[in-house]
């Protein structure tokens, strides 16, 4: 009998296992992208996927309102209408980035139910290895300081970087704070799934003149 618990016990194991991992599994658009995100012991391709995915929505977005828009000039706009909290993210988001985010969503030290100020941990392993790689000194400098204190949160982050964004294309620390800060953990207030992922192509107008 005991013999029988036994095998049933490693079966359920197995079983929720393997679902877990089904859970997680998502297909890799950005393998082939440079490394530049090394963080110890953790899931650097998936935080690389996460921060390709990021820019590649917010560049295709800009791209369709203005067809000479570039990647930087998309940062530009992006935290800007952050800043002001004029960003639509359902017109934003992709279906490739919200897999993304259910892969992102089981690393639960990634995530802060209890903050109000975002659902991001900025204790987690990921922000802190982020952070303390930000090429920008005076910017980090800024970051650890908002952290010392525990104020650091995207209102008050996002002054800064409105002058800053160009070195996001650099920097890819940097814009991975971007990405989970400022798109990802806004996925928690959102119903993804009545996201339109079919919406059409807007037309794009060759005689208006570029922001």
């Amino acid at each position: 009998m005991k013999s029988i618990l036994k095998i049933i016990v490693i079966a359920l194991t197995l079983i929720l296992f393997n679902c877990k991992n089904e859970a997680v599994q998502i297909t890799y658009k950005y393998g082939n992208k440079p490394t530049v995100i090394t963080c110890n012991d953790l899931d650097d391709n998936l935080y690389q996927e996460a921060m390709y995915s990021f820019e590649d929505d917010i560049f295709n977005y800009y791209k369709k309102k203005n067809f000479k828009s570039t990647l930087v000039n998309a940062y530009a706009q992006f935290i800007r209408n952050a800043n002001f909290g004029r960003l639509a993210y359902e017109d934003i988001i992709s279906e490739h980035s919200i897999k993304v985010f259910e892969a992102l969503k089981q690393d639960n030290k990634l995530w802060d139910p209890e903050n109000t100020k975002s659902h991001l941990n900025y204790d987690s392993p990921l922000i802190k290895c982020v952070i303390n790689n930000i090429k920008d000194n005076s910017l980090k400098t800024t970051f650890n300081s908002l952290l010392s204190i525990n104020d650091l949160s995207p209102k008050l982050i996002g002054p800064p970087l409105n002058s800053r964004y160009r070195d996001a294309l650099k920097d890819k620390y940097l814009a991975s704070y971007i990405a989970f800060d400022f798109y990802y953990s806004k996925f928690f207030d959102i119903d993804l799934s009545k996201i339109n992922l079919d919406r059409p192509e807007p037309k794009v107008d060759f005689n208006k003149k570029p922001e």
